[in-house]
């Protein structure tokens, strides 16, 4: 994941699109949008299953963990250890509750 975050962050220094972290939230909550509205329109909003374009649905996908790590770069967030951390806590909780859930 350190990889994949330092090539994201030369891209974005590369093409000079680096921004604030408000901006950062702004743009990812905006491309977790784009996936909610995928789903809706490809269930014909819940009335079938959906069934992505894998192709297009990969794309919205990726938009969004682009944003994400942007979101993490732009705040020293290194996403290994948050999501060893988030692991372990999940792990925590299933063993102590049986659930996942907070």
């Amino acid at each position: 994941m350190q990889q994949i975050q330092r090539e994201v962050n030369d891209f974005v220094t590369e093409h000079e699109l680096q921004t604030d972290p408000t901006s950062r939230l702004l743009d990812l909550v905006s491309e977790v949008g784009e996936v909610a509205k995928a789903v809706l329109k490809g269930s014909d909003y819940g009335k079938k299953d959906f069934d992505p374009d894998r192709e297009k649905w990969a794309e919205e996908v990726g938009d969004v963990l682009f944003s994400l790590i942007c979101l993490a770069n732009s705040t020293s967030v290194d996403l290994d250890s948050a999501l060893q951390g988030v692991l372990n806590k999940y792990r925590e909780r299933i063993t102590m509750k049986s659930d996942a859930g907070s």
